[in-house]
This record gives C-alpha cells, sequence and structure tokens, in this order.
C-alpha cells in the first residue's frame, strides 16, 4: 500500500439499498467509494470536521451515509479519487 493510503472497509448498508460500497477513515478525513467506483475523500477543510464526523459516525453504523452525502454534501469534497 502507498504512503497516504487507508484500507478500505466494506460498508454495512444495513438499510439495503445504498449507493454506498466502501469506505476509508484517516485522521481527520474520510474517503467513501459508490456504486460504478467513484470515490471521494471528504476532510476538515471541506465539507468541514463536522460533517466529516458525522459521516464517520454513520459509515462505521453502516446506515445513513449515502442520505446524509446527498441531503448535506453533495459537491462539497475535498477530492475526487
Amino acid at each position: 500500500m502507498a504512503a497516504g493510503e487507508m484500507d478500505r472497509e466494506v460498508y454495512g448498508n444495513h438499510g439495503g439499498n445504498s449507493g454506498v460500497r466502501y469506505f476509508a477513515f484517516g485522521p481527520s478525513s474520510i474517503r467513501v467509494w459508490f456504486k460504478g467506483d467513484d470515490g471521494y475523500e471528504y476532510d476538515d477543510s471541506r465539507p468541514g470536521r463536522a460533517h466529516v464526523d458525522a459521516m464517520k459516525r454513520l459509515a462505521a453504523e453502516g446506515r445513513g451515509l449515502a442520505t446524509y452525502i446527498n441531503r448535506h454534501i453533495r459537491g462539497n469534497y475535498a477530492r475526487k479519487l
């Protein structure tokens, strides 16, 4: 694994119909991969610490992450992977 890479985890998808496939946590970021392998990184600068913390909680719970991103984040990501 290259420097700065994070291990992907399979998203729990307890709701059964999420577009999220994988996620990975960094110290101040979260990376999310959607169906179709589109991946995005969200961090303290975009969309901000409060959103990153909420996204990490939802990812760990395996429920509500895609809905949260669609409602609160949309295109406000730090970078596309």
